[in-house]
């Protein structure tokens, strides 16, 4: 989860400004009303310092202050509608995956979960509010992940073109750790300007001005205040628009501007490593899937499911048999519940992680996805090269995650473009 070794950075870079919060101090104000939500001073003044914190340590300079609140106030604005989002449809990160997700962080970070907490404390931020971050960040990725889903089409045909070509090919893949600027058009503006700003900052950055300063002043890319950093990528995890305009370019070179329907991008490849093989795990399971109704509540499917699980452990009943009686995805249910082998990936978050984390044999406890309420039980893992379904399923999730990238920037401008937003002025 590579949003968490990014998360856990900024959260211990804020822990003096909630430190310093601690001290008495004027009565907290609403500074924008979002939908039914407010974003608070309080938390303009931790995210700007928390900022201002890490960019001293990295020797990164920042824009003027008017320009770095509007990138702050539009992140913010951003990061509570997701959270709107996923309170709408019912994600809620419970403490058993809070305490999964903080035990995979510590592990990245080489602690055990008690060494890992009397760092966090030694840095000034509580382990408490540390948690809640950590749920908030959770639950965004995962409400982010389940809707954007949804958007996502992708033909057999797609998926076997690409497939053939992937098997003409090496193994091996070059990876690219790119920066990326978006000057994003707005509404009734003369797009000639837009282009003109973008061969400006182009120009600029050839002659040698620092690109993450540019993103966090210039950019309204998603990745805006970290400097517009979308890490280490192969080509085909790219966005398209990326992907197509990357060509075996070396370290340090400028790409761009080049225009999208949205608006123009600069790139920047910042590193490049080499031979990288690629391998793919598989995991065979099967589920037995029960969905909430008016009259049978979460409560009720749970204890119902509760109730098929005893049954198969005390061996009176199948597993097939249940799923054959119970399960309503119809797909699988004719199949005694197996979902055949498959990619964790696939899957939605929740199921995603039942899946990866579950020893071969063992029956999860009820839990809940956007399609409703699972137990499911891994039958099977294996390793797999390249070749016959390997190959489709790498093929799949190439295209999974270009059109998911594509896919999630839409979503987000969309839902940002749907909210209520109002900003709160002193005098009000």
């Amino acid at each position: 989860m590579k949003f968490l070794t990014k998360l856990f950075s900024t959260l211990l870079l804020s822990a003096t400004t909630l430190h310093a919060m601690a001290a008495p101090q004027e009565l907290d104000r609403v500074r924008v009303i979002v939908n039914d939500g407010v974003i608070l001073q309080s938390e303009i003044d931790m995210e700007t310092q928390s900022l201002i914190a890490s960019a001293s340590q990295s020797g990164q300079s920042l824009p003027g202050a008017s320009v770095l609140q509007e990138q702050i106030l539009d992140k913010l604005i951003v990061e509570k509608i997701q959270l709107q989002e996923a309170e709408r449809v019912g994600i809620r990160i419970d403490d058993n995956r809070l305490a999964s997700t903080l035990q995979e962080i510590a592990k990245n970070n080489q602690k055990s979960l008690e060494q890992f907490r009397q760092h966090v404390e030694s840095q000034g931020l509580s382990w408490q509010s540390f948690r809640e971050q950590i749920r908030d960040e959770v639950a965004q990725s995962e409400v982010r992940n389940a809707l954007v889903r949804q958007r996502i089409n992708i033909l057999p045909a797609e998926v076997d073109n690409l497939a053939d070509i992937l098997a003409q090919e090496s193994g091996a893949t070059i990876t690219y750790k790119i920066a990326h600027i978006q000057l994003r058009f707005n509404e009734d503006e003369d797009k000639s300007i837009i282009e003109q700003q973008a061969n400006e900052l182009t120009q600029r950055l050839k002659q040698g001005e620092d690109f993450a300063t540019m993103a966090i002043t210039y950019s309204k890319g998603p990745k805006a205040l970290e400097g517009g950093d979308w890490g280490w990528m192969r080509k085909e995890e790219m966005p398209t628009i990326f992907a197509d305009q990357i060509a075996l370019q070396s370290k340090g070179e400028i790409i761009g501007p080049f225009r999208s329907g949205i608006g123009f991008h600069i790139l920047k490849i910042e590193d490049v490593k080499g031979l990288e093989t690629v391998s793919v795990t598989e995991v065979n399971a099967r589920h037995i899937l029960i969905k909430p109704t008016v009259i049978l509540s979460d409560t009720g499917v749970q204890r119902e499911l509760t109730k098929i699980t005893q049954r198969i452990q005390s061996g009176e009943v199948t597993f097939a048999d249940m799923a054959e009686q119970y399960s309503q995805d119809p797909g699988s249910a004719v199949q005694g519940g197996k979902l055949g082998y498959q990619t964790p990936e696939l899957y939605v978050p929740e199921f995603k992680h039942q899946v990866e984390t579950l020893p071969v044999g063992v029956i999860s406890q009820p839990f809940k996805t956007v399609h409703g309420w699972h137990i499911v039980e891994v039958l099977d893992r294996r390793d797999v090269d390249k070749t016959g379904s390997a190959m489709q399923n790498r093929a799949y999730r190439i295209l999974f995650n270009r059109k998911f990238n594509e896919e999630a920037s839409a979503w987000l401008q969309e839902l940002r473009a749907s909210a209520f937003v109002e900003m709160v002025n002193d005098d009000e």
